[in-house]
């Protein structure tokens, strides 16, 4: 009992030295070309739903089905850059955000798993090593975060014409 032990730790050792010496050698490619081998993108996905499903706390401040406050939301969807790396119905997303890693999410897709509070908490927070920006950081309102999570909610639905219409300058 007692070697199997000490055989368990001897292998824990090895394995941390060997992984620090992969990763802080220099022999990860940290290049936004390289895939990530499968078991980091798992790890760093699973890190990520944890720590946003942990984290996300805030209710909302508005109606998140009142028109007036989607609209809203889909101006400033559009005015903040959104678009750019998540492209919006009729708006394809810019060419540079095929090169971020991960690549940005489709929120069409997204927008029925996450629940508000958590695209609330992304929005307003960020997240490190995705390209996704803190709009918290940069003094955004909280009202206007919860506008632009009412869109993103709405977004499976909204059609060209709608936000063409509603991502107008007033």
């Amino acid at each position: 009992m007692l070697k199997t032990l000490a055989l368990i730790g001897l292998l824990g050792i090895l394995g941390a030295i060997g992984a620090g010496v992969y990763f802080f050698g220099g022999y990860y490619n940290v290049a936004a070309t390289a895939e990530e081998p499968a078991i980091v993108k798992w790890v760093l996905v699973k890190v990520r739903q944890a720590s946003v499903a942990r984290q996300a706390k805030d209710k909302p401040s508005v109606s998140l089905d009142d028109p007036a406050v989607v609209r809203a939301g889909a101006r400033a969807f559009s005015e903040r850059g959104c678009v750019h790396c998540h492209g919006a119905p009729g708006v394809n997303w810019m060419k540079f955000s095929e090169g971020l890693r991960p690549d940005p999410p489709d929120l069409k897709e997204v927008a029925g798993e996450l629940a508000p509070e958590q695209l609330f908490w992304v929005i307003k927070n960020g997240i490190n090593m995705t390209g996704m920006p803190s709009f918290g950081k940069i003094d955004v309102p909280d009202q206007e975060i919860w506008s632009i999570v009412a869109f993103v909610k709405k977004l499976p639905s909204v059609s060209e014409a709608d936000f063409k219409a509603w991502s107008a300058a007033p």
